[in-house]
């Protein structure tokens, strides 16, 4: 849902009806994952996908349908590839989407706009609605906070809202979209509960340190892949707002007293990048010596090997243990052979991409692995 989230808050604030459809779980190869969405309006207008094209048909009628009678439900589309005109997904896997009517006057739709609303500042939310159990139970939704503190209902009592309301919590802490399985709650509910949470975290950040050519076209592009982009650099006649348009922030610093400040202020996770393209020791190495023994995601550095090599040797002078220097990737980026700002910073985006969903960054042609790989990583890996 979050990946339609501004056509979405548009829509509530119209007032206008719809129904959204939800990927809910997917196995084997499929084009979108858990919480990709599409919504349709009472018009027929649609926004968002939940397979790139193969089931899009089939789910805005079944959108059309829930806003005609109210009533949702969860519908599985699997491998068609015998019958052209079949309904199913050609690469060969199966997806649950979950289709969800938002009238003006369903119970889901404030819980929805809550959601969204704490999502639009910046700010981490889940939205959690029942895909399986009792059928006046199905669609209800909980919208989850941080804190624990939630909007909504399940349809069970409040003591069966606070029980899901602290397994979504734990999801949302660790970044995670899918199902969760709620059980009998402690004999709270008399069947079992299925939920669909959905997470929306803050974009994750991309540290750029050395206001150099190759930072703005890295700035660029990583801006565009949804990260916070930050360009830092002790030289202020170089780093400047003008130089440096797509970052979001801008910083004039000592990168290691910056990257410093930011840990210590908790906004480094997991999902965090650190590219270093300073290309000067003095900045270098005593940046590398910290972003390397915190709990970032990638820390990369700009250089020829010699350069690298040399680096090597002055972190180990500093202290700086082997398995942690294993974690540095110098030369940044794939070798894609281009030479640009521009290439560069592409090259250096797809060795990002790579890591994060933990694949080899090898051509496609000729591999025999899923092309949409397996689930995301588990938490403590870099996630989206």
């Amino acid at each position: 849902m979050f990946d339609i989230a501004e056509e979405l808050r548009a829509w509530c604030a119209d007032g206008r009806a719809f129904a959204l459809a939800t990927v809910a779980a997917v196995s084997g190869s499929a084009p979108r994952r858990p919480g990709a969405s599409l919504a349709v309006d009472e018009h027929g207008t649609a926004v968002g996908s939940v397979s790139g094209g193969c089931v899009e048909s089939a789910v805005h009628a079944l959108c059309l349908e829930a806003l005609a009678c109210g009533e949702g439900g969860l519908h599985r589309f699997g491998h068609s590839d015998d019958d052209a005109f079949a309904i199913g997904l050609t690469c060969g896997g199966v997806v649950d989407v979950l289709v969800t009517p938002v009238r003006p006057h369903d119970p889901v739709r404030p819980v929805l706009a809550a959601a969204l609303a704490h999502a639009a500042g910046g700010r981490r939310a889940a939205l959690a609605r029942v895909v399986t159990g009792p059928p006046q139970q199905l669609g209800r939704a909980l919208a989850v906070r941080p804190d624990g503190s939630y909007d909504g209902g399940l349809g069970g009592g409040p003591a069966l809202d606070r029980a899901a309301a602290e397994r979504v919590r734990a999801l949302l802490l660790a970044g995670r979209t899918g199902t969760a399985g709620l059980g009998t709650a402690g004999g709270l509910c008399g069947q079992p509960l299925t939920l669909l949470v959905e997470s929306a975290a803050e974009p994750p950040r991309l540290l750029v340190y050395g206001a150099v050519d190759f930072a703005a076209a890295l700035a660029r592009i990583g801006a565009f892949l949804g990260h916070r982009v930050t360009v830092c650099d002790a030289r202020p006649a170089f780093t400047t707002r003008a130089r440096f348009p797509d970052a979001h922030e801008v910083v004039v610093d000592w990168p290691h007293r910056h990257l410093a400040a930011e840990h210590d202020a908790g906004r480094l996770d997991a999902r965090t990048a650190v590219c270093v393209l300073t290309h000067d020791a003095k900045f270098d190495v005593p940046l590398l010596a910290l972003a390397l023994r915190l709990p970032v995601g990638y820390v990369g550095a700009m250089g020829s090997r010699r350069t690298h090599a040399q680096r090597l040797d002055r972190l180990r002078a500093e202290g700086v243990p082997p398995d942690r220097l294993a974690r540095l990737r110098s030369p940044i980026g794939l070798d894609l052979g281009g030479a640009t700002p521009e290439e560069t910073a592409l090259s250096i985006a797809a060795e990002l991409t790579a890591v994060r969903h933990a694949r080899p960054a090898t051509p496609l042609t000729g591999g025999t692995a899923p092309l949409h790989g397996p689930p995301a990583p588990a938490p403590g890996t870099w996630v989206p």
